[in-house]
């Protein structure tokens, strides 16, 4: 017998080790709450954590949000400037909501770290003490409060890091405990998964971790070439975040800093159906999921819901089939080369995740083989059409 469509997908990672799009990759894919796949291939194992760089804005932080929003402790309305007084964002009437949509104004990117290491160097130091790494990381949560708007609120939507960092803050700040501590008791916990964050001051980290990169910082990423000049570098150690805002907010923010595996992803992508479905409830009611995947009611043409991001027209990382037919799907991409999309309607999810920038930050070939990956998986399955 030949063996069934969806075993080719093991193929398909391993080509992509081989053409050196990426040197390790684990997918798992579920299909009405049943694994249909996973696979791992190159230099990882089942075991092997990733850097999930952007889905911590998902696993992470919008979790956090939604299970705050639950306990009445923070809630789309609230603003900015509870927080931070007298801050841009929050003299600006800028809300958790604005936030999560991507539509605060704030910028997407802003390089909190070269300041950071210009101003402290022995940041760079394995032994660099935890009264040096606090400091640092309350100077960058500052100068993220006060980062000016680039736009008025609400006019535009435009993905930022930036937001992110401060909506990490503000949870934080609203439950009165550390950001990894928070994740650990409210969601990795209730749903079973072992993605952690990498404190630096709490290295070594256990377990086998994919590498991302050799120098902190990291090379410019596209577009950043000009951002950063004369910044102090030295060699990173393995298992830090690959993201240096992150690393210098001491590898715990809201827009980066996650370490998984595919079956940690994939299981929160399940999380996110039963959610909706109201069969479990761990994190939150059916209609508090509802509203929280619901497309930005404010700005037309807008592809956000609250803190994640659904397929757009056109070329997609989700390929043409998932989230083609209502209530589309959800999902998030990682800059590591990580990704997680859950189709809504095909009860399907697909966790990607790769290590990819350890190729180099320059090579793309990753926006080329997401579409194609997920395309793939949808034909194994043979549902591309749906009644």
């Amino acid at each position: 017998m030949n063996p069934h469509p969806v075993a080719n997908l093991q193929a398909v990672l391993d080509d992509g080790v081989e053409l050196g799009i990426f040197p390790a990759a684990q997918a798992v894919v579920l299909h009405k709450g049943m694994q249909v796949f996973g696979g791992v291939a190159g230099n990882a194992t089942g075991d092997t954590r990733f850097d999930l760089a952007s889905l911590t804005k998902v696993l992470s932080t919008t979790a956090l949000f939604l299970r705050l929003w639950t306990e009445g402790k923070v809630g789309p309305n609230t603003l900015v400037s509870r927080y931070h007084p007298g801050s841009p964002a929050g003299d600006a009437g800028v809300t958790v909501a604005d936030l999560l949509y991507h539509r605060s104004g704030l910028p997407p990117f802003v390089p909190f770290f070269a300041d950071a290491l210009m101003a402290r160097p022995e940041l760079l130091d394995a032994g660099c003490s935890a009264n040096v790494r606090t400091q640092a990381r309350e100077d960058v949560l500052r100068a993220a409060a006060a980062t000016p708007l680039e736009a008025p609120v609400r006019t535009r939507t435009a993905y930022s890091d930036v937001g992110f960092i401060l909506l990490g803050d503000i949870l934080s700040r609203a439950a009165d405990a550390p950001l990894d501590t928070l994740f650990s008791r409210h969601v990795a916990e209730p749903l079973g998964l072992n993605a952690r964050f990498h404190r630096l001051t709490d290295f070594p980290v256990d377990g086998t971790t994919a590498h991302t990169g050799a120098m902190r910082p990291r090379e410019p990423a596209p577009g950043q070439e000009s951002l950063w000049k004369d910044v102090p570098s030295r060699p990173s150690r393995p298992g830090e975040v690959d993201d240096d805002n992150a690393w210098v907010l001491d590898g715990v923010a809201g827009h980066a800093g996650l370490f998984g595996t595919a079956v940690d992803v994939a299981r929160f992508g399940q999380a996110v159906l039963e959610g909706c479905a109201g069969t479990h409830a761990a994190l939150a009611p059916a209609p508090l999921w509802h509203r929280l995947l619901a497309t930005d009611p404010l700005l037309e043409g807008s592809t956000r819901s609250m803190g994640f991001d659904s397929p757009s027209r056109g070329h997609s990382s989700a390929g043409r089939f998932i989230g083609d037919t209502p209530p589309g799907a959800v999902g998030h991409l990682g800059f590591t080369g990580t990704s997680l999309w859950v189709d809504l309607r095909r009860s399907l999810v697909v966790a990607l995740i790769t290590n990819r920038v350890a190729q180099g930050r320059q090579d793309l070939r990753i926006r080329d083989f997401r579409p194609a990956f997920h395309e793939l998986v949808v034909e194994a399955l043979d549902l591309t059409a749906l009644p």
